[in-house]
């Protein structure tokens, strides 16, 4: 039947071409974005797990950052260790040089004081964004001997959050503390009958007598030991600071695999969509076209009346 007050054929075309024309906004839009999932109007679903993860994956640039700065707080630490050890090795080196009879011990002490006032700066000045691991106050109430490096950012099944750690004992290696004389350097040491810390042993008035050799040789003793713990701090130290390596290296294929994953879920795929875009536009014309003729029509009724 042909009707001048519905044309069910334009109906049909117009519709055809607003179908056309939504999806050809919806390509255009993937490929102006480069999202195939721009919102979770497009796929709720994908849309909630790439938001979460594109979360995740900010919280695990913290960590990295986080990492950097405990691997260089640690690299501070280490620093100063390396120059301690090569200072308390020099002031063993004099003691035994001390203990050769008709030494000038006073003038030896006088290189020795200046050793071991260099080791107080030393350990003062190793010093990383408000941290000293060497130089520490076990008294003061904000003292803990336990330094935290964030290390990791994790999301169970259960969507529970967790954030792991890496601890470093910092007792043990520090060099002085300021209570009670407690560090490495700065710790009293028993060796015989002698007991002195590195840090304030004197020889100056010490003689060729058998009693002031054997202090001498006590003091050298006690040099050693505290050089051995200086050495053993630095190995416990190297060994964490191995571990923040390796844990820098796993957060960042962590990151990039989630951005691997969010993309995968979400990007659009260029070739697919300029292909798809291509097809649309060729519809769109012939949809245009079908209007067009299906509006035409109705002017054949008027040769009816002619």
């Amino acid at each position: 039947m042909l009707s001048i007050k519905t044309n069910t054929s334009a109906m049909v075309a117009l519709q055809n071409l607003s179908n056309t024309q939504r999806e050809m906004e919806k390509t255009q839009s993937r490929i102006s974005t480069g999202l195939r999932v721009g919102s979770a109007s497009d796929n709720a679903a994908y849309w909630s797990i790439a938001t979460t993860m594109q979360s995740d994956n900010a919280a695990l640039s913290t960590v990295k950052d986080a990492l950097n700065l405990g691997s260089a707080t640690i690299d501070t630490a280490n620093a100063g260790l390396t120059a301690s050890k090569d200072l308390v090795n020099q002031i063993k080196t004099k003691l035994v040089a001390a203990t050769q009879p008709g030494v000038d011990r006073a003038k030896v002490q006088d290189e020795i004081g200046q050793l071991q006032k260099q080791l107080k700066s030393v350990a003062d000045s190793a010093s990383f964004s408000g941290q000293n691991w060497l130089s520490v106050d076990s008294a003061a109430a904000s003292y803990n001997p336990t330094r935290s490096i964030v290390a990791s950012f994790t999301r169970d099944a259960a969507n529970a959050v967790t954030i792991q750690t890496i601890d470093v004992d910092v007792s043990k290696t520090a060099l002085f503390d300021a209570n009670g004389a407690a560090g490495i350097v700065d710790k009293d040491r028993t060796s015989g009958a002698t007991t002195a810390s590195v840090y304030a042993m004197d020889i100056s008035a010490l003689t060729d007598s058998a009693a002031d050799l054997t202090t001498l040789n006590a003091y050298v003793k006690i040099a050693d030991a505290a050089l051995g713990d200086i050495v053993s701090a630095s190995s416990a130290l190297g060994a964490s600071k191995a571990r923040v390596a390796t844990q820098q290296a796993f957060v960042s294929s962590l990151s990039d695999a989630f951005t691997k994953g969010v993309g995968a879920l979400v990007d659009a795929d260029m070739t697919d969509e300029s292909t798809r875009l291509q097809a649309l536009q060729t519809q769109q014309q012939l949809g245009v076209q079908a209007l067009s003729i299906a509006n035409q029509g109705t002017q054949s009724v008027l040769s009816l009346f002619r």
